[in-house]
């Protein structure tokens, strides 16, 4: 049902509502309790200043009931019932119910939103538990601890006759141990109750960077006018603790300036207005390589780039060399990633451009165009091994009807995709069949 049909409806609501009688409204207004009645279950149309003396008699905005619910809870709605899978929900209604019923409406939207919260919940976890250095080792700690703990008090508890001085030595071990389990346990514990997501993604060198270069927006407007080095900017970066985050922040600065004397801003940004996010199309127009122009739209702010670009480089082997996430689709932030990507297509296929339409399995309707190129680092001999690295953008797009059905369906890990039958699957899933 069309949204300006369900005015009625919203009328009766509203009427409902502020307790008030169908007659008393309609004589407040100066219409016939049958007209009213009429107008409540949308069997006709309203407007101008009737609805404008009805909305003023509710003590509402005339927009109120004439739009009805918001568009984003719409769309949340619609969002929930794709993400339903087998269970068939009449979207082409979701409308109505808003409109209709507002509350139960805003109940299922606030039901959807908390499941895909929880849903990243589970995968941040996920590859915490299953990657985290800092945490593999705390673990490793604490159980080294607890078995030296073990050890020494089956001596004591076993051991009869032991010498003053040895008995006195396990004591000593016994305290000490304890006291470290202690520390250890405490630590622990302060790491897995830190909410923090910025602190979370400090638990190696290139989680650091990562966090360092995403409280920046990935845009460094010192680089892009020239006033800055790479240098200048890791001098005043207090949060970048370690040496090896330095480091590696240092490599992606240079990369940056580099790109940016080669494409300026202003070209840039001049040709992306005139041509759009299409990197192929760019590349040929500047005449500059495919991969630079890429990270030069994953450097654009919101302004250039409505809606966003992600941005994954790996190298052959497969690791993440540089990540920048965009909204709705998942990026690990350990382990292996998806092999379904066009990132590894790219890879068996070196210099040749690779696109595909996706979506992300159990990530609501987002839908992205993927476009990936895999080229060799350097120059190389005749006799050297060409080491390469692959490079893909992620733009966020709307499909058309017809081209739902032909999207690539893809995960971001094994290990959180509920995909039950994949033939790339690696490792079982730990979420539930209709998780």
């Amino acid at each position: 049902m069309p949204r300006d049909s369900l005015t009625g409806a919203r009328i009766r609501e509203r009427r409902s509502i502020a307790g008030m009688r169908q007659a008393d409204l309609a004589r407040q207004i100066g219409i016939s309790a049958s007209y009213l009645n009429l107008i409540e279950h949308n069997r006709r149309r309203i407007g101008g200043k009737l609805l404008v003396e009805i909305a003023r008699v509710l003590n509402v905005e005339p927009s109120m009931l004439t739009e009805g619910a918001e568009a984003a809870l719409i769309a949340t709605l619609r969002e929930a019932a794709a993400d339903a899978g087998a269970v068939t929900a009449e979207t082409d209604r979701a409308d109505e119910l808003a409109g209709r019923f507002p509350g139960w409406a805003e109940v299922l939207a606030l039901l959807h939103r908390r499941v895909a919260s929880l849903e990243r919940t589970v995968e941040t976890l996920s590859d915490r538990l299953t990657h985290d250095p800092h945490l593999a080792a705390s673990l490793h700690e604490v159980l080294s601890t607890a078995a030296a703990i073990r050890s020494t008090a089956s001596i004591l508890a076993e051991t009869d006759g032991l010498e003053p001085e040895w008995r006195d030595r396990f004591h000593r071990n016994l305290n000490d141990d304890s006291r470290r389990l202690a520390e250890s346990s405490k630590a622990l514990v302060g790491y897995l109750d830190d909410n923090d997501t910025s602190e979370m993604q400090r638990g190696v060198p290139r989680e650091e960077a990562e966090a360092f270069l995403a409280a920046r927006g990935h845009h460094f407007p010192g680089l892009e006018s020239g006033e800055q080095s790479p240098d200048d900017i890791l001098r005043g970066a207090k949060d970048l603790a370690g040496r090896a985050a330095r480091h590696i922040v240092r490599d992606i600065l240079l990369q940056y300036q580099q790109d940016a004397q080669a494409l300026p801003f202003d070209i840039f940004s001049a040709a992306l207005s005139r041509l759009g996010p299409d990197p192929a199309v760019l590349a040929a127009e500047l005449r500059a390589d495919l991969p630079a122009v890429m990270r030069r739209l994953a450097a654009m702010s919101d302004e250039h780039m409505p809606g966003g670009a992600g941005l994954v480089i790996v190298d052959a082997a497969g690791s993440i060399l540089f990540r920048k996430p965009v909204a709705g689709f998942a990026l690990p932030r350990f382990g292996a990633p998806c092999p379904l990507w066009p990132l590894f297509l790219a890879l068996s296929r070196p210099l040749v451009q690779v696109r595909r339409r996706i979506t992300q399995v159990g990530r609501g309707t987002a839908h992205f165009d993927c476009l990936a190129l895999a080229w060799p680092q350097g120059t190389t001999g005749y006799s050297d091994h060409p080491l390469y690295h692959a490079i893909m953008l992620v733009l966020p797009v709307r499909p058309s009807e017809a081209e739902r059905d032909s999207l690539l369906q893809v995960g971001s890990t094994c290990r959180v995709c509920p995909r039950p039958a994949c033939p790339a699957r690696r490792e079982p899933s730990i979420l539930r069949e209709g998780f």
